[in-house]
């Protein structure tokens, strides 16, 4: 009996786990130009070789399944009304996940305080960031670097500014920044809704079929996920030492019991609630996008597979899919809204710097502002806990980003998977809620 590709996913992950810490066992008294030493280093390679040509694959499909189903799915609408109320619908469910996940991870990160002990600064935390940050890489430019300047206005204007791009071949080009493509992709949609529909069919019938060839391409792509996914995490589990996981351990744990509120218990109640579906029986039908999110920690390499699942296993519609997901794979942010307040308030207690109620407020609104134009790539959210720090006063950012980033992969894996469900729940909820609406349109 062929196993369900979740499981597939699933051994892949736990045999990558339990291969990459033998490795390092063995690595351990091994000489430097020993055979062991070759081999691991080799079978360590492979596996980071072939995890790469996966992710590239991914990647590959990112523009055109992006372009086709936001254009193909604004052109389904009714006329422009029709789009109006199905982005403001869109749009008001992600504010509002996003900001119920922003408090989840400030209530408890004030509970816990996991940068204290007995009341004072965590010593041990600092002096291991300290001595992290001279061997740790730098965190990836995603943002301009004059977003790092300023307060909300500048925020804003950067935000803007990414949006509305000077070359749409250019924007399309560059896959850490799907804002200015998505943002094209819906006002040529709109525009194919204001023109006659017998002038606009032809152009409708090429982004349909388009759309239907991307998601046979992806799922040709979707088999190779166990291999893809053991070649992503036997590397990261060889290369991340147990240091500096040890001292970080109760912030791990307010993280990730932070994350899994919102995953297990919130959304599946706003799902549940403003659907009139099981919340939680979605999750089932989200598990192998969830798997694909955790390995790849990437919202926009799991997109493919957000959107299958959700359309085949969910029975959400293309029209409601192709347009919600691909806006919330880079505007709809929970995980990595809660973990950029959790993050943030964390370094400031490690540092001795008690925070207010109108100074958390303030990490709150820039926690949500900054989550909506970080790009969905592995380590993204880096750069807005930097911009957030220094608008913050909290000294020493870099140094604390540094060490942060060399421990961040399983907790950006955890909050990729947020962010994926929460997309998923927003179709589901729209989708049922315009379903609705049509069935008592067409009852009158």
């Amino acid at each position: 009996m062929k196993l369900k590709p979740h499981w597939q996913i699933l051994i892949a992950l736990i045999s990558a786990t339990l291969l990459a810490l033998a490795a390092r066992y063995l690595a351990r008294d091994a000489a430097a130009d020993s055979g062991k030493m070759i081999f691991i280093h080799a079978l360590v390679r492979t596996a980071g070789y072939i995890g790469n040509l996966f992710m590239l694959a991914l990647k590959m499909i990112i523009v055109p399944l992006v372009a086709s189903s936001i254009i193909a799915g604004i052109a389904s609408l009714h006329g422009v009304k029709g789009f109006g109320r199905l982005l403001g619908k869109t749009m008001a469910l992600y504010m509002i996940t996003g900001v119920i996940a922003i408090f989840i991870g400030l209530s408890l990160v004030n509970i816990i305080r996991p940068g204290l002990q007995n009341g004072k600064p965590n010593e041990a935390i600092a002096a291991a960031f300290h001595h992290q940050a001279s061997q740790a890489a730098a965190p990836p430019k995603v943002l301009n670097s004059d977003a790092l300047e300023g307060g909300f206005i500048r925020q804003m204007a950067v935000f803007f500014e990414r949006m509305i791009p000077e070359n749409i071949f250019t924007a399309a080009a560059d896959n850490g920044n799907l804002l200015a493509l998505i943002f094209f992709c819906i006002l040529f949609g709109v525009a194919m809704t204001a023109l006659p529909h017998d002038r606009v069919r032809p152009l409708t019938d090429v982004f349909n079929a388009t759309n239907d060839a991307m998601i046979v391409l992806t799922n040709w792509i979707m088999v190779l996920t166990p291999i893809g996914v053991f070649g992503l995490i036997l590397p990261v589990v060889y290369e991340s030492g147990g240091g500096l996981f040890i001292q970080l351990g109760k912030y791990f744990v307010t993280v990730l019991l932070a994350l899994s509120l919102h995953l297990f218990l919130v959304m599946p109640v706003i799902t549940g609630w403003l659907s009139g579906r099981n919340g939680w029986s979605h999750l089932k039908h989200m598990r192998e996008a969830l798997f694909t999110a955790f390995s790849t920690a990437s919202s926009s390499a799991t997109l493919p597979v957000t959107m299958r699942c959700t359309e085949e296993n969910a029975g959400v519609s293309k029209k409601v899919s192709g347009f919600t997901l691909p806006l919330g794979a880079t505007v709809n942010m929970n995980g990595t809204a809660l973990y950029e307040c959790v993050a943030v308030i964390f370094v400031a207690q490690v540092m001795g710097m008690h925070l207010g109620f109108g100074q958390q407020l303030i990490i709150v609104l820039s926690a949500l502002l900054t989550s909506v134009g970080v790009a969905g790539i592995p380590s993204a959210s880096m750069v807005a806990i930097l911009i957030i720090l220094k608008n913050s006063a909290i000294p020493n950012a870099e140094v604390a980003i540094a060490a942060l980033l060399s421990v961040d992969r399983l907790l950006d894996m955890s909050r990729t998977a947020v962010n994926i469900y929460g997309d998923s729940c927003v179709a589901l909820i729209v989708d049922c809620q315009e379903n609705e609406r049509e069935q008592c349109l067409a009852a009158v």
